[in-house]
This record gives structure tokens, C-alpha cells and sequence, in this order.
């Protein structure tokens, strides 16, 4: 072998790995977009089967700003996720969750040692200590 079937080796196994990450890419997309019909989804898959290197670079042109879109869209929705759910709990004050424990110790759900522990832990988040409480 020489330093060129080498060099021509390590070009045509890049060329495929890419081909096969875009392929991916685009049946991933086709069965993510939910404005594409069933029929629609079935030519491209057939085309994709019989012609895919020609299939894959058509998608790319034809659909490409839509791919973006739907692939920003789904990078996205976990930290909107994470965040619609942290946001609130983390905006209570230390007051609020003392109010919440109270409300579970008039109702029983909790003893009083636990209501203890719970404003303790409130007051500790606001950085004063359990000897200020009163």
C-alpha cells in the first residue's frame, strides 16, 4: 500500500460516516415533523431506499431551513423544560416556605419537631441562624 490508497482510505471512510450521519439526520427529521404527511413520509423514505445519496442531498436543499428549525427547537426544549419547573421553586422566599410548613403542621401532615426542622432549614437559606428565630 501506498501513502496515497492510505490518504484515499481515510478520505472514503470520512465521505461515508458523514453520508451516514446526514442519512440519519434526515429520517430522524421525517419522522419528527409533524406538518408532513404520511404520504409524504413514505416517498421519502422509498426514495431514500432506492437513491440515498441523491434523496439525502435533495432533503438537505429542499428542507434544510425546516431541519434547522426543528433540530434548534428540540436542542431547546429540555432546558425550557428544566427551567419552567426550577423557576418557581426556587423563586419562593424563605417566609413562603415557612407559611407552607406551618400550613401542613395546622393540618396535621407534619409534627412539630418536623416544622421545626423545616423553618430551620428556611431560615438557614436566608442566612441566619436558628438562635434569631423567635
Amino acid at each position: 500500500m501506498t501513502f496515497w490508497n492510505i490518504v484515499g482510505i481515510f478520505f472514503w471512510t470520512y465521505v461515508f460516516i458523514a453520508y451516514l450521519f446526514a442519512l440519519f439526520t434526515v429520517i430522524g427529521d421525517i419522522f419528527r415533523d409533524h406538518t408532513m404527511h404520511g404520504v409524504v413520509k413514505a416517498i421519502w423514505i422509498f426514495f431514500l431506499v432506492f437513491v440515498p445519496f441523491l434523496t439525502v442531498l435533495v432533503y438537505i436543499i429542499a428542507r434544510g431551513r425546516g431541519l434547522a428549525t426543528r433540530s434548534a427547537e428540540r436542542s431547546h426544549a429540555p432546558q425550557f423544560q428544566e427551567d419552567s419547573y426550577t423557576r418557581p421553586v426556587a423563586a419562593t422566599s424563605p417566609s413562603q416556605h415557612i407559611a407552607d410548613a406551618k400550613a401542613l403542621l395546622d393540618a396535621g401532615t407534619i409534627t412539630q419537631p418536623e416544622f421545626e426542622q423545616l423553618k430551620q432549614h428556611a431560615m438557614s437559606t436566608l442566612g441566619t441562624g436558628p438562635s434569631s428565630v423567635q
